[in-house]
Order: C-alpha cells, then sequence, then structure tokens
C-alpha cells in the first residue's frame, strides 16, 4: 500500500463531527441549569439539524462519508476486531467496520436525544425528561467508548486519527483520495447552523 498523504474526509464531513461534539457537550454542560435554558435550546435544535445533514450526507456526500462505504455485515466486523485482537490490525481508508457501526448508533442515539428533548420541552413531562435525560446518558458513554477507541486504533495503527478528522488527510494511495473538499456543502451547513441557532433564539421554532 502507498504511503502518501492523500485526502479522505471532506469539509463537511468534519466540520459536522466536531460541531456535533461542542453542541453535545455544550448542551450536557446547560442541561441542569435554568439560567442557561435557552442556550440549551438552541444547542439541542442546532443538534438535531446536524444529524439531519448528516443522515442526507451519507447518501449524497463523498466516497467515505457514504454510508455504503463503511455499513457492512458482521463478518467484516469480527474480521476487523479479530485482527486487532491478533496485533495484526486491518487497515481501511475510511471508517472500519467496527467504527462504521459505531457511527449508525451514535446517530441513531443522537436523533433520539434530540426528539425525546423536543418532546420534553414541549409537554413539560417529567417522564420525558427522564428518558431525555437517559438517552442523553447512554450516548455520553458511547461517546467516552468512541475517544477510547480512536485513540487505541491511533496507537496501533500508527495513524493520528484526531488529526486525520481535524485536517482531512490520512495515508493511502492517490487513487484512494477523494477530490473534492465539499465546500459548497460546507457553506450550506454553516449557513443551516447559523438559521437554526437565530431561530431557536428569537422563539420561532416551535
Amino acid at each position: 500500500m502507498s504511503n502518501e498523504r492523500i485526502l479522505v474526509w471532506d469539509l463537511p464531513t468534519r466540520l459536522f463531527h466536531w460541531l456535533l461534539a461542542a453542541s453535545f457537550a455544550g448542551a450536557w454542560l446547560t442541561a441542569e441549569s435554568e439560567r442557561w435554558r435557552d442556550v440549551h435550546v438552541m444547542l439541542g435544535y442546532g443538534f438535531a439539524g446536524l444529524i439531519t445533514f448528516r443522515l442526507a450526507w451519507g447518501f449524497v456526500g463523498s466516497r467515505y462519508a457514504r454510508f455504503s462505504s463503511f455499513v457492512t455485515g458482521p463478518g467484516p466486523v469480527r474480521r476487523y476486531l479479530l485482527s486487532i485482537l491478533t496485533l495484526r490490525p486491518e487497515h481501511h481508508v475510511g471508517h472500519n467496520p467496527a467504527g462504521g457501526w459505531a457511527v449508525l448508533v451514535l446517530l441513531g442515539l443522537g436523533l433520539a436525544a434530540a426528539l425525546s428533548g423536543y418532546a420534553a420541552y414541549s409537554a413539560s413531562s417529567h417522564l420525558l425528561e427522564e428518558l431525555h435525560e437517559g438517552v442523553a446518558g447512554t450516548m455520553l458513554g458511547l461517546v467516552l467508548v468512541h475517544i477510547g477507541a480512536v485513540l487505541v486504533s491511533s496507537l496501533i495503527h500508527r495513524e493520528n486519527l484526531v488529526r486525520a478528522m481535524w485536517n482531512g488527510f490520512k495515508r493511502g494511495s492517490p487513487a484512494q483520495a477523494i477530490r473534492r473538499n465539499g465546500w459548497i456543502a460546507a457553506a450550506t451547513l454553516l449557513a443551516l447552523l447559523a438559521g437554526i441557532w437565530t431561530a431557536a433564539l428569537r422563539g420561532a421554532l416551535p
């Protein structure tokens, strides 16, 4: 395998990743404060918008952003995990099979957190608030597992996966690189998020 520096993660995917992480962290920190309630709601709406964008981008985005590139059956997942245990890790330019399923679970939990949060906010129901907190807590646990897995994978594969998700570049052959960074889609994502945040702060959203 060639060891050249190639573009793997497009800009919309990277923006989504870090904005979602920041939104989740901000929403978690403001969850118990009445003073920051409006900010919590704003972040929740933005969180839902980000996930909606990523679900769409999973079908129309660049090569490694598409679900078809990393959602596999149990066989490849089992084979990949076995390669890790035997210290002969399979190399994947995009998400590995196990990481691909982790992405889907995180998106699913994120969507459930957003919907339960909206329901609790709209109905002022204690039961729904408990459900929302439970989903958010489960997502936090998976996020921590995800961070640990990224650090371990970085060591095993000898590549900085955090840096790759920041600048978009990994090691591979030129044929494996994506050709476009997705500037228009990235600008659209930022405009969408800014619009959601503005509308939420003005009380223009339901």
